[in-house]
């Protein structure tokens, strides 16, 4: 099979998302608007005032129609994780945090990209997307935050192409944080290379992760949306600490015996 390249970049797609954020804002200046995403739909493109999404033509932003894009070939609603990732952002970090341990048990590391920094005692897995605006948000903060390993899992909710392209690259690490960032990344239709985005999807239902960016705390807690670098650092240290007087428990008890 010939392989089709899309050379499309990242920085081109948010190029024309700035300059229809432009001309919206422009249009409707009394209204606060947060961002301009790209939609599978040629020329059309999610408007976010908030939690809340409209679509608009990129061509003539006068009208907005509000509602849900939905993929009909594969009946995937392609809005209802990003309102729901809105929502929780927008929500108070005790309103966001998961009711209890979602998982506890190995996580499939191999499937994943291990960003190590300093110790790397403590740990984190993110359930992601490199086309998603708020996993780029939480990227910035997570840059912040030393002594720890984190776990990217690729997700394509927003396409497979630049998962993909990240997981094929010769340095995963590198083409995740360029893609997080403001460098070009190439993008191919198909994949090079053997891969897990079908295991991470499977994972994620799983786990019932249905946004984008989710964490998954070493106690099996799952958090969605965005977390400052100050709540990760307070609740990864919590953890550590806990794991800590555990060993510590666990050592007296050996020294007793």
């Amino acid at each position: 099979m010939q392989r089709l390249p899309a050379r499309c970049s990242v920085r081109a797609q948010r190029r024309d998302e700035d300059r229809v954020l432009a001309a919206v804002r422009k249009a409707y200046p009394g209204t606060a608007v947060d961002r301009a995403v790209r939609t599978p739909m040629p020329g059309v493109y999610e408007i976010w005032m908030g939690a809340n999404v409209a679509f608009v033509s990129s061509k003539n932003p006068r009208y907005m129609v509000f509602g849900r894009l939905v993929d009909l070939k594969t009946m995937r609603d392609l809005t209802d994780a990003k309102l729901r990732a809105a929502r929780v952002i927008e929500a108070e970090p005790s309103e966001r945090a998961a009711d209890g341990p979602a998982y506890i048990g190995p996580m499939p590391v191999a499937d994943a990209i291990t960003v190590k920094r300093g110790t790397g005692r403590r740990v984190l897995s993110v359930f992601t997307d490199p086309s998603c605006g708020y996993c780029r948000q939480l990227e910035h903060e997570l840059q912040k935050l030393t002594d720890v390993t984190i776990h990217y899992y690729l997700l394509p909710f927003q396409g497979r192409e630049a998962p993909l392209a990240i997981w094929c690259a010769k340095d995963r690490p590198a083409a995740y944080a360029a893609a997080m960032g403001d460098a070009p990344m190439s993008v191919v239709r198909e994949a090079i290379c053997e891969h897990p985005i079908d295991r991470n999807q499977a994972l994620a239902a799983k786990l019932r992760v249905q946004a984008t960016p989710t964490l998954l705390f070493g106690d099996g807690a799952l958090v969605p949306g965005v977390m400052s670098a100050d709540e990760l650092d307070a609740r990864l240290s919590a953890m550590l600490d806990k794991s800590k007087i555990k060993e510590g428990v666990s050592d007296a008890t050996l020294s007793f015996e």
